[in-house]
């Protein structure tokens, strides 16, 4: 896992039945313009899928697009899914969350949650604000 902050590993990835990806698309691109080295595991995926990739490719933070409603079932699945491997990375969450879910997901343990429409840089500081804070 990177430390130094200077080039991280994200792996974004889509949970569950939500089959809109062109803002997944969106975020790996800006990241990777920000120098984010980026895996994409496309659509479909369990939180179990998503743990072992991210510990397979030793990310330094999972970024989940969540669209379908499902975010306070399936994000903290993928934090406990994450965590059973013996590892703690870091999970953010973007997409459609209610204000009224933030709490509850944060105590779950996702670390930052983006709303619909997030900046390019906001997005970029809340996955090395992550990382920055995993290394702790």
């Amino acid at each position: 896992m990177n430390t130094d902050n200077t080039s991280l590993r994200v792996l974004v990835a889509k949970v569950g039945l939500d089959g809109h990806d062109r803002g997944v698309k969106v975020v790996a691109r800006l990241l990777r313009d920000a120098g984010i080295e980026v895996i994409y595991t496309g659509l479909f995926q369990t939180p179990e899928t998503v743990a072992a990739a991210a510990v397979d490719e030793d990310v330094d933070v999972v970024g989940l697009s969540m669209l379908s409603g499902a975010h306070m079932t399936l994000a903290p699945l993928v934090v406990a899914a994450i965590r059973a491997r013996g590892v703690d990375i870091p999970v953010v969450i973007g997409g459609i969350v209610p204000n009224s879910d933030v709490a509850e997901l944060k105590a779950a343990g996702i670390a930052e949650i983006l709303g619909p429409g997030a900046p390019a840089d906001e997005v970029v500081a809340a996955v090395r604000r992550a990382a920055a804070n995993a290394a702790v």
